[in-house]
């Protein structure tokens, strides 16, 4: 048996992050060269969404430029990673008896690559992306984060990009202005993973106006829900760019780092 890995929550923010030099990009750098090298990595994304469940199963994934008016730049990054048909049918199993579509076509949405670019830019660890089947249940997606924990053991890590706070027609980013609610959510969520009391979290229309306003449309949040589903019982988790801005969060977690 390989040395267990760790997993990963990322608040990914503007897909800027991906090519500008900035705390956050420096961080997710160290946490590439700090972490032990995994065989192949498996990152749920907030910016794929379907109705059922789907994994990338191409052997060479393209890179998604899904998104609008930033710079040229952005749109020329690529990220050349091969991807691993045989990882995604072994999600599949794992998730099974649940059914998971192999998608040979999809490639790398910004919620992965902007991450994962900067941690490993020589682009040779192969990539799967496994989408958020809004049709599911927030409990769902956690006891999935739970069924694909064997990963760990096989040389897998798996990464999950968001932001535990994202509401962007919330604030005004030209003032620049963070409201009391996204910090205090923010808090109480980092509170929560460090008590290991995932329910609330996962139930968490019960955290009132505050998770309700911060958490908004929920993509951006459930790939919380399947890093926490796989971290170990009493896993020390450890922040780092912990970080709220406007409505968003940068706050991001390790468990087994």
């Amino acid at each position: 048996m390989s040395e267990r890995l760790p997993v990963l929550f990322l608040g990914h923010g503007s897909p800027m992050n991906a090519i500008e030099d900035n705390s956050w990009r420096r961080a997710w750098a160290q946490a590439g060269e700090r972490l032990t090298r995994p065989r192949a990595i498996l990152c749920v994304s907030a910016h794929w969404e379907t109705q059922g469940a789907a994994v990338t199963a191409s052997p060479a994934p393209p890179t998604i430029h899904d998104f609008g008016g930033f710079p040229q730049a952005l749109f020329e990054v690529q990220y050349p990673v091969p991807g691993d048909p045989a990882l995604a049918r072994r999600v599949a199993q794992l998730l099974s008896p649940d059914p998971v579509r192999q998608d040979p076509g999809r490639g790398l949405d910004h919620g992965a690559w902007s991450v994962l670019a900067p941690m490993y830019p020589a682009a040779n660890i192969p990539i799967v992306q496994l989408s958020l089947d809004r049709a599911a249940s927030n409990q769902w997606h956690y006891e999935a984060g739970r069924r694909l924990a064997p990963l760990r053991d096989e040389g897998v890590l798996i990464v999950g990009s968001g932001d535990i706070v994202h509401n962007l027609r919330a604030v005004d980013f030209r003032r620049g202005e963070t409201p009391d609610w996204a910090v205090r959510f923010n808090d109480t969520a980092k509170r929560l993973i460090e008590a290991g009391d995932h329910q609330p979290l996962i139930d968490y229309a019960q955290l009132g106006p505050e998770a309700e306003a911060s958490i908004n449309s929920a993509e951006h949040y459930l790939p919380l829900l399947y890093v926490l589903g796989a971290a170990e019982p009493g896993e020390r988790p450890d922040f780092f760019n912990d970080d709220v801005f406007a409505a968003i969060s940068m706050t991001s977690v390790a468990f087994g780092a």
